[in-house]
Order: structure tokens, then C-alpha cells, then sequence
């Protein structure tokens, strides 16, 4: 029983809570806003502004005045404002050596521009809204420094040793001097409720804004100046803005600046586009007279129409099909191919290394050509040696048999004789003659044989000697 009558007792408050009015159209105005880095032309002018006093541009910040005793200065929009709600995004920096500063810095929208004055360096008895940021206690209530809202018709003329408490229509106390990083503050105008927040904190969401002051059913003219100015008394600060933003707000379409055309070019319009319907109509007609449609199965069908698609889809995936069955036939022809290289290659290198073989054996032999025939001379010398001890021994010899073994011996030596010319004409011939390949029985005769077939022959011729 509570929750339902609870529900009943919050539906009969919310009356009493009006919802604020949430813009639907919310249009960047560049000719009216100016952001770092790169706000002045090299000339040192700001586009779509107009500087007046001590304004010192810079490509980053623009400072209305420096820390100098009884400076002022201004800036105001070249061209008048052409929405009736809006919505100005600034950033200030309020920042000086001293304890206390002086003397402030304000927001201007006016019918005309203020220029230079004695208010906050901008022009009194101002027709609009001023927003004052002030920094200096005049009326030593410590109520500083304070942001403060003052509406102006052009009669009245603003109260400086009250600090625009009798003409106030909204403040609060902000500490926005010498903070660490520039202080932000939003101001909406619509649908006659002005309303100014501050920053919270460093987002630069808009939940990091909350309500300073609100002022409803407040009245300024309709199209205006923006407009910014700052001064310095006998305390100086340096007052600088480093963006200011400005948006115009519509609550739909129709009523936003881009919507509205003039009476004139609307008519125009309407007139055009009502030529161009009745242009079309005949247009139709006669082609609808030139091409008349017989019969209506003419036309393809959709189930027809996606049947062409399938059957198109089909043909695309066969014409795949065949162009990746020729690409495998090519792999594989190529495959064959390189097999066969590979078989020949391998049978080249067999033949060559019993070519190889080959003339190694025959290095060998030529190598020992100077060993054979040195030894060959040490036992020609030896037979030498050996006949003139035999020769010159007691041991009696028959003059009979004398002739014949000296003949015999001769033979002997005409034959070893003939044997080793024939080894050299062999061995002369064998560096032009091939030998049988490593397949065939080969019949080349190796040096080791050729020698112990001479030595064993000497032996034999020596024996033979001496036993006879």
C-alpha cells in the first residue's frame, strides 16, 4: 500500500518541477566564434571581429588588457546576429600577481556595439545583457569575486560602488582568478531564460557544468552585437580569452536560421516545382502511348529473374571449375618434366665419377713413371755389375757353350728392351685413348702388376745366369 500511494504523492509534485526546454537544433556560428590556435591572420586582425583600446591578438589567446594600471579594452562581433536563441561557449584567464584583483571582465549582447566605456571597458547605458565577471570588492561585502547578471534598456547607468547589486538579476560567487587551468562558462539564451553555468571540473562534457544563476522571462532584442571587454584600475591583472563559441538553438527545423527562406524564393519554388509535376505527367503519357504493353507476360517474373541468376551463378562456378582443372593438368606436366630432368641429371653424375675414376688410375701411373725407370736403371746397372764379376771370376767356362750364353743374354735384354718401349708407346697413347667405361671388364694394366712382372723376370734371367 505505501509504493502505489507514493506514486500518487510524486505524480501530483512533478507539476510543481517544470522540465527545462532542451534544444532540438544546435548550429555552430563561425562568423561569430573565434578558438586558438591560429585566431588572427598574420596581419595581427581577428576574422569577423573588430578590436578597440588596449586588445592584443595573439595566435593562441586574445588579450583585452595586461597587467597595467588604468588600461581597457574591447571586441565586438562585425556582423549582427541573425537568431534570436543562442548559446556562447567562452574561456577565460583572469590571472595576476597580487592578493586582489581588478577590475574584471564582461560578457556583452547588445542592440549596438559598446566599443569603449567606463564599464569593464565597454560603453555604459547599453541596450541588452551584460555578464560580469568581477574581481574587485568595491562594496567590501567579501562577496568577490562573483559572477553577476545585469539587463540594461539604455536609461540605466550601472552601479559601480555596489558592484551592480541594485541592478543585479542573478550571481554567485566563483572563484575563477589565478586558476590553474582556464575557466569555463557556458551561456544559454532560449526561449526567454537566460541561464549561466560554470565548469565543474576538466571534462568538457556538459555534466561537468552546473547552474550558476537563472533569470526567466528576461527580454533582449531579438538581433544583436556579441561583444567582450575587460579593464584594470589602480590593481592591474592580465585578462585573456582563449575561445569563444557561439551557437544559435531551435526548438524544430522550421524554426532554425537554415530553414527560413525568403517569401519571394519561396514562391519561386513552389511555382517551379508545380511546372515541373505537370512537365513530368506529360512526359509519362506519352511514353506510356509510344511503348503500350500488350500483354503482360512480356515481363519476366521474379521467380524467372532469380532462376537467371542461379543458372548466370552455375556457369560462373564451371568456367572455375575447367580454369582450375587446367591449372592442375599444367602443375602436373610440369611435375613430369622436372622428374625426368632430375633422372637424367642423376645418371650424369654416375657416368662422371667413373670418368673420374678413371683418370685418377691413369695420374697414378704417369706418377710413377720416374720410380719405374730409376729402378729399371739400378738393375741395368746391377746386370752390369754382376756380368763383370762373372766375368772377371777363376770359374772355368767351355769355350763352346761362351758364344751362346753370351747370346742368350743379349736376347734377354733385347726383349726386357723391347718390352719397355712398349710400355712407353702404351703410355703415350693412353692420354688419347679413352679407356672402357666402369661398366665393361676393363684390360688396362695397372702399374704394380707391370713392375712385379719385370722383377720377377730379372730374377729369373739372374738365376738362370749364375746357374749356368
Amino acid at each position: 500500500m505505501c509504493f502505489p500511494s507514493l506514486l500518487l504523492f510524486l505524480s501530483l509534485l512533478s507539476p510543481c518541477f517544470p522540465a527545462q526546454d532542451v534544444p532540438a537544433h544546435r548550429r555552430f556560428e563561425y562568423k561569430y566564434s573565434f578558438k586558438g590556435p591560429h585566431i588572427t591572420f598574420p596581419d595581427g586582425t581577428i576574422p569577423f571581429w573588430e578590436t578597440y583600446g588596449d586588445v592584443t591578438s595573439g595566435p593562441d589567446e586574445v588579450r583585452l588588457v595586461s597587467s597595467l594600471k588604468n588600461h581597457k579594452g574591447s571586441m565586438w562581433t562585425k556582423n549582427n546576429s541573425s537568431f534570436s536563441h543562442w548559446e556562447v561557449e567562452m574561456s577565460i584567464r583572469i590571472f595576476g600577481h597580487g592578493r586582489v584583483g581588478a577590475e574584471g571582465l564582461a560578457f556583452w549582447y547588445t542592440r549596438a556595439k559598446g566599443e569603449l566605456g567606463t564599464v569593464y571597458g565597454s560603453a555604459d547605458l547599453w541596450d541588452g545583457v551584460a555578464i560580469i565577471f568581477d574581481t574587485f570588492d568595491h562594496d567590501s561585502k567579501g562577496n568577490n569575486p562573483a559572477i553577476v547578471i545585469v539587463g540594461n534598456n539604455g536609461k540605466l547607468q550601472y552601479d559601480h560602488l555596489r558592484d551592480g547589486s541594485s541592478q543585479s538579476l542573478g550571481s554567485c560567487v566563483e572563484n575563477f582568478r589565478n586558476t590553474i587551468r582556464p575557466f569555463r562558462v557556458k551561456i544559454t539564451y532560449y526561449k526567454r531564460t537566460l541561464r549561466v553555468y560554470v565548469q565543474i571540473g576538466f571534462s568538457p562534457g556538459d555534466r561537468a557544468y552546473e547552474l550558476c544563476a537563472e533569470v526567466p522571462n528576461m527580454v533582449i532584442p531579438s538581433t544583436g552585437y556579441f561583444g567582450i571587454s575587460a579593464a584594470t584600475s589602480a590593481l592591474a591583472d592580465d585578462h585573456d580569452v582563449l575561445s569563444f563559441m557561439v551557437y544559435s538553438l531551435s526548438t524544430t527545423w522550421e524554426e532554425s536560421p537554415r530553414a527560413q527562406i525568403p517569401k519571394d524564393e519561396k514562391e519561386r519554388f513552389e511555382k517551379e516545382y508545380e511546372e515541373f509535376q505537370k512537365e513530368l505527367e506529360k512526359n509519362m503519357q506519352d511514353f506510356q502511348k509510344k511503348n503500350s504493353v500488350q500483354d503482360e507476360d512480356e515481363f519476366e517474373s521474379n521467380s524467372q529473374r532469380e532462376l537467371e541468376m542461379i543458372i548466370f551463378g552455375q556457369t560462373r562456378l564451371l568456367e572455375e571449375v575447367r580454369v582450375l582443372r587446367t591449372r592442375l593438368n599444367m602443375t602436373l606436366a610440369e611435375q613430369v618434366r622436372h622428374k625426368s630432368i632430375l633422372s637424367r641429371l642423376k645418371a650424369n653424375e654416375t657416368t662422371t665419377v667413373s670418368l673420374e675414376y678413371v683418370h685418377r688410375s691413369l695420374e697414378s701411373i704417369t706418377n710413377g713413371m720416374p720410380d719405374l725407370l730409376s729402378k729399371i736403371k739400378e738393375l741395368k746397372g746391377d746386370i752390369k755389375r754382376i756380368a763383370k764379376d762373372l766375368s772377371s771370376s777363376k770359374t772355368p767356362i767351355s769355350t763352346s757353350n761362351s758364344p751362346s750364353n753370351s747370346n742368350e743374354v743379349k736376347e734377354d735384354f733385347s726383349k726386357i728392351r723391347k718390352s719397355l718401349h712398349h710400355l712407353m708407346k702404351s703410355l703415350a697413347s693412353s692420354h688419347t685413348t679413352k679407356c672402357p667405361s666402369s661398366n665393361t671388364h676393363s684390360s688396362c694394366l695397372s702399374s704394380g702388376i707391370f713392375l712385379t712382372f719385370l722383377l720377377l723376370q730379372c730374377v729369373c734371367t739372374v738365376a738362370f745366369m749364375f746357374y749356368r
